[in-house]
């Protein structure tokens, strides 16, 4: 099936990709720009712009059965070994380490082609995948979702109306969102102890997990990275996270949905957990590695445009009034004020040295919402509740 996007509107999304997440085009850069071919559309109208403004546009077409480009795809996982999977060509770590600037365009044709896949081989792609997600996250990078009929499918609606979900969010100014997010952004900076209180819909008993973020700095989001965004996060100390969380939103994984998850955590590990849908894939993330048994990342979705909560993490995640947590690796930001100094390399060797800091071939997100009917009942910045007002956490 078709899916007709206004060229006005393809303009203005590029643009802003461009220009607002990755402040513009110098002639000097190599921009990536990743992608399933359905995908096109978008791509097409980016790499004009680049190539207009003196600069040059790597395009990098994923093959269909490659959920989102890693360094394979379905057909190794299914059909090769874990040691054909480590002769990853020289050629694509140059490509990688070559390109000044990256733009990953999510979309899939068919999501069912890299779903279900070996969990030996699944796995060890993801590891192997591991050392370029940290060069693509070195450099300027923005990631945004292009709407397909196979994602609209997996949400249950027409590609026409999911189409009109994701190009409203992506043609509006993002720039509200510094203001919407500053109160928020300062109370984190001074909190200690993030709180957020659940409850099991099963039971009703109350889940209680706390998330020490002494000495860590709140990162706003605005665009800059996710388009479109809406979320203000830190990472905890990954070795003091302790108690038990419900997450009732759906998540969309690796051609799979996980809902209904529950998990506990004692000392910064995960100790036990459960699903009620899409268990064997949640086992799959968390059993990854060592550092996918800790938590990485807190964070509170602060878009008030964004409404409906779709699957996609990069959407649900921005929902005004949810929190979510991510399994697996920290963000450097919060740690330190330049991650790319000499000094600051060497307080983030620091944190990860004592566990603080969380490395991990994995980072995913999973939501719960806090609006009424959700599962999330409170949050609490140490001692000060916040509360839902116009679809935004807000300071009560």
């Amino acid at each position: 099936m078709e899916n007709k996007i206004k060229k006005e509107d393809l303009e203005k999304w590029a643009d802003y990709l461009l220009d607002h997440s990755l402040e513009g085009v110098k002639s000097d850069d190599i921009i990536m720009i990743k992608g399933e071919h359905i995908t096109w559309p978008l791509m097409s109208v980016l790499q004009d712009k680049i190539f207009k403004a003196g600069a040059i546009a790597d395009i990098f077409l994923v093959p269909p059965d490659n959920n989102r480009g890693l360094s394979w795809g379905a057909s190794i996982a299914k059909h090769g070994s874990v040691e054909q999977i480590r002769k990853v060509p020289k050629w694509h770590r140059a490509r990688y380490e070559n390109m000044t600037k990256y733009i990953e365009i999510f979309g899939a044709e068919d999501p069912e082609l890299f779903s279900n896949l070996p969990e030996k081989t699944a796995k060890a792609i993801i590891l192997e995948d591991s050392s370029f997600r940290e060069i693509r996250l070195s450099k300027p990078w923005v990631v945004t979702l292009y709407p397909t009929k196979g994602f609209a499918d997996i949400e249950g609606m027409s590609l026409e109306e999911y189409t009109n979900i994701i190009i409203s969010a992506s043609i509006t100014d993002p720039k509200q969102l510094d203001i919407i997010e500053e109160p928020l952004y300062q109370l984190i900076n001074k909190t200690n102890m993030f709180r957020a209180i659940t409850e099991c819909p099963d039971t009703k008993n109350l889940l209680e997990l706390t998330l020490d973020i002494t000495d860590r700095k709140a990162v706003k989001c605005n665009g800059t990275r996710n388009f479109p965004d809406g979320e203000v996060y830190t990472s905890p100390n990954a070795n003091k996270v302790n108690g038990e969380i419900y997450v009732d939103l759906p998540v969309y994984y690796n051609g799979a949905t996980i809902q209904g998850i529950y998990l506990k955590i004692k000392d910064g590990i995960i100790i036990d957990y459960s699903a009620k849908e899409g268990f064997d894939t949640l086992k799959n993330i968390i059993e990854t590695d060592k550092g996918s048994h800790r938590i990485g990342e807190i964070a509170l979705g602060m878009n008030p445009g964004i409404t409906k909560a779709l699957k996609h993490p990069l959407f649900v995640e921005k929902v005004g009034g949810t929190l979510h947590i991510a399994i697996g690796a920290s963000y450097e930001e919060p740690y330190v004020d330049d991650p790319g100094s000499e000094e600051g390399k060497k307080l983030l060797q620091k944190h990860t040295n004592d566990g603080s800091l969380n490395k991990s071939a994995q980072h995913v997100d999973i939501v719960t919402d806090f609006r009424t009917g959700g599962a999330g009942k409170f949050v609490f910045l140490d001692k000060t509740e916040l509360k839902i007002e116009n679809n935004i956490w807000v300071v009560s």
